[in-house]
């Protein structure tokens, strides 16, 4: 699919992670979502907010939106390439969403 079709709390959060917003990414997620990033789960706000601020400090990358689908009811999937600092220099990562009620419940990141 297009990414241009991915819903609009989708393409605010992807776009928020890339500039290291983290106010406004945080915003977009439901109280008791849970992101699973790199073998690690993070629950609710202030766990989800030092998984972003850490995200964003750790490694400097480019990222570029490759790919998207819609896998069923409120879930989705973007895939990224991103190119940095970090081990191995290059990946692609499936950015996995689930939504309720607009806001983010789940996101599982990985390769």
């Amino acid at each position: 699919m297009d990414p241009a079709e991915l819903p609009e709390t989708v393409t605010r959060f992807l776009a928020a992670h890339r500039v290291r917003d983290t106010p406004t990414a945080l915003a977009l997620f439901a109280p008791d979502a849970t992101v699973t990033d790199d073998g690690a789960t993070h629950t609710g706000g202030a766990d989800i907010a030092r998984w972003l601020d850490r995200a964003a400090s750790e490694y400097t990358y480019t990222t570029e939106l490759t790919g998207a689908r819609h896998e069923g009811d409120d879930r989705w999937m973007a895939t990224h390439h991103l190119a940095g600092d970090f081990p191995g220099g290059q990946v692609d990562l499936r950015f996995r969403f689930a939504l309720d009620g607009g806001l983010i419940s789940w996101l599982t990141i990985e390769p």
